[in-house]
């Protein structure tokens, strides 16, 4: 099980400290101007990558479509949550910000932990010479992008803590449900729901397929899977709910 490849070392590294170098000056540029003003870094990116998804969208049409490259995947959740973030003004904002802002902080620490499970190697080498590669590599680097713009710029910022975290708890089990659900329907591996990727774990999913039949090793495989989605966006929530009340603290201290 290869947690980080070579071409990671030489790619995904320096590129997270350019995003977190960069979204720094922009917090020295910005983080006195309104909120409005702030939010733009965060909008442009969040338009680049709903357009990367319908490129990935046409590519895969005029292919024949591929039932995998459907948006039930966790990072699919990026292609509707950055642009709801970036634009949408009303009732809910702080918590829907808080939402989006978790999944980042997940997936970075998915990245920083096992960027294999997330794009191969071969991805990118294949960076300039094939679109789903290019895709895939560019996407799941903007979702880190967006993190360190909204930490840095503090995007969001904690309010009732009971309610954001009943607003991302439910937002995942909604996900986990729709997900679990389509991964049965089209037999296609949405975010692990329908085996897992992470070798050691899939020899224990076949494993209790042979001992309690596949209906309902594939019932607890699922809700262990649901739960570990749900419990991790969760802790997300809690640093970095941490990380911007630090900020904030740090910023009035400093005024």
């Amino acid at each position: 099980m290869e947690l980080w490849s070579i071409e990671h070392l030489k790619t995904l590294l320096p590129a997270t400290v350019i995003y977190a170098v960069i979204a720094f000056v922009l917090r020295v540029l910005l983080i006195k101007k309104d909120i409005k003003i702030r939010m733009i870094p965060f909008q442009v990116l969040a338009v680049i990558l709903f357009a990367l998804e319908v490129g990935k969208q046409v590519i895969s049409f005029k292919r024949g479509y591929d039932l995998y490259h459907l948006p039930f995947h966790f990072c699919s959740l990026f292609i509707f949550m950055l642009p709801l973030t970036a634009f949408y003004r009303g009732k809910g904002q702080n918590c829907l910000r808080a939402v989006t802002m978790s999944l980042c902080m997940a997936v970075f620490f998915l990245m920083m932990l096992y960027p294999c499970l997330i794009y191969s190697g071969g991805n990118v080498l294949a960076f300039f010479k094939e679109y789903m590669s290019f895709h895939t590599v560019a996407f799941h680097n903007i979702v880190i992008f967006e993190f360190f713009i909204m930490l840095f710029l503090e995007l969001y910022k904690p309010e009732d803590k009971k309610t954001e975290q009943r607003a991302v708890v439910i937002f995942m089990l909604v996900f986990v449900v729709i997900a679990a659900v389509m991964a049965q329907i089209l037999k296609t591996n949405y975010a692990n729901m329908y085996h897992c990727n992470v070798p050691p774990a899939e020899n224990i999913r076949i494993m209790m397929q042979g001992k309690l039949g596949y209906a309902v090793a594939q019932i607890i495989y699922v809700a262990i899977v649901g739960g570990l989605h749900t419990v991790f966006t969760w802790l997300s929530y809690l640093v970095c709910r941490g990380l911007m009340k630090l900020l904030a603290r740090r910023k009035k201290n400093a005024n």
